[in-house]
């Protein structure tokens, strides 16, 4: 009597065990879809010795956050450039340069700040901005991988003013799924650097 059993079990498991589709695979992880606004462009005017354009789709805002501890104890502007589509911001901020010593300080900062990135990114860039009919030098750093933050850089006139911002992102740092963002916004903050002036 057991062995009807355990044979029609047998049979049952085999059948189960065979059946179906065989070419299983796991669903790919998905993500939102994007859609990117119309690329358009307004200036930045105020009372800051600096303008440049922004995207339309951008707010700009003072940021409410205390000033940063470490060198830059001169601060004078802290800005924020909201992507509110993409939860992004280009943080802004500016100094005057009293002295020679605090313009060397302030751009050895700016180094040290996009390379404390290394322990995630697999590779720092360093482009230079040089645009000498308006007085705007600066170094550009693209930080590759999973690093918080992909896109840093600093504005001088190397005589009186410094810009520095940095790009983050409001989420995990996952490079292939704000890929296609980051792409995008990085085109509006060369448009940003490259129409930069000083007043």
């Amino acid at each position: 009597m057991k062995w009807p059993f355990l044979i029609l079990a047998a049979l049952l498991f085999i059948t189960a065990c065979g059946s179906g589709n065989t070419d299983y695979s796991p669903k790919p992880r998905g993500y939102f879809r994007i859609n990117f606004p119309q690329r358009a462009y307004q200036d930045y005017v105020s009372a800051n010795p600096f303008s440049f354009q922004y995207p339309k789709y951008a707010v700009m805002e003072k940021d409410s956050l205390s000033r940063p501890s470490g060198k830059l104890l001169n601060m004078q502007t802290l800005l924020n450039m909201q992507f509110p589509q993409f939860n992004a911001t280009l943080h802004l901020s500016y100094e005057t340069i009293p002295s020679r010593k605090i313009f060397d300080e302030l751009i050895e900062d700016a180094h040290k700040f996009a390379f404390k990135h290394t322990v995630k990114a697999t590779g720092i860039d360093e482009g230079v901005i040089s645009y000498p009919d308006r007085k705007v030098y600066g170094i550009y750093y693209t930080i590759d991988g999973n690093a918080a933050s992909s896109v840093q850089f600093f504005l001088t006139d190397s005589v009186k003013n410094y810009l520095r911002g940095a790009l983050y992102f409001n989420s995990e740092p996952r490079l292939d799924s704000i890929q296609p963002v980051l792409d995008f916004v990085k085109q509006d903050v060369d448009v940003m650097i490259k129409s930069f002036k000083w007043k």
